[in-house]
């Protein structure tokens, strides 16, 4: 699994394009809490980073699957794929390893982040007044999204060898975990009956509860549960593309 994690870093830190996602993302994030008006925090008022947490969910949306998307694509599309798995290596260290290197990018990506907490804390009329337990649970909640997103976009790339295709797949199924359920919820005919329980099967739920700074078990095990769906979808993914192509 080590060797298949060496791999991905090296091959995503080998080109521009892993410097250019890392950069566009912390560029809007930026441009976002301290220049646009609408969502400046300096226009806000208030010493929290609500704003970053709002909108950081809706660029993740787009960086991650832009991450993995050529996790199992570019594989299947080169033939090294057939070849790793005449290694030593089990399904599960293949997909864990390219997992556990999307994950650390990510990390690496919302490191920077931790700026805008002193820029708030340093603007701040009273430090003490800063909600630390409501910004770490959202820091807790963004990197338990992140994972969920990343194990999405590796399922995803493991259907195809087009990234493309695999981006487009990764995107949609994102964006409907994320925001469709909560969607699906504020229709009419679900008002008063199902639009609860709906609301609980989207990630978007959780990840607001996480944010209010209470941990739950439930909101962290609906997360490792979807997370470990996906990649148990990715090893059958590829067990089938491999057995077919055997």
């Amino acid at each position: 699994m080590l060797a298949i994690f060496k791999k991905e870093i090296n091959q995503f830190f080998s080109s521009v394009t892993g410097y250019v996602a890392i950069i566009l993302f912390l560029l809007a994030n930026g441009l976002l809490l301290f220049v646009f008006p609408e969502t400046s925090l300096l226009d806000t008022g208030y010493a929290n980073l609500d704003p970053l947490f709002n909108l950081a969910p809706l660029i993740y949306l787009l960086l991650i699957p832009a991450i993995t998307m050529r996790s199992f694509a570019d594989e299947f599309k080169t033939g090294t794929m057939e070849l790793l798995s005449t290694k030593p290596l089990t399904g599960w260290q293949i997909v864990l390893g390219k997992f556990w290197a999307s994950m650390l990018i990510v990390a690496i990506s919302l490191l920077p982040t931790l700026v805008y907490y002193f820029a708030v804390r340093y603007l701040s009329v009273d430090a003490q007044q800063i909600d630390n337990g409501s910004i770490i649970g959202s820091y807790i909640g963004l990197l338990m999204l992140g994972a969920t997103f990343t194990a999405t976009g590796i399922w995803s790339s493991s259907l195809t060898n087009n990234a493309m295709i695999s981006l487009l797949i990764s995107l949609f199924t994102c964006f409907i975990l994320y925001n469709g359920f909560d969607a699906l919820s504020k229709i009419p005919a679900f008002t008063g009956s199902a639009d609860y329980y709906l609301q609980m099967a989207g990630i978007k739920f959780h990840y607001t509860s996480i944010s209010r700074g209470v941990i739950d078990s439930r909101d962290m095990i609906y997360f490792i549960s979807i997370i470990g769906l996906m990649l148990y979808l990715t090893k059958l993914s590829l067990h089938r593309k491999l057995w077919q192509n055997g």
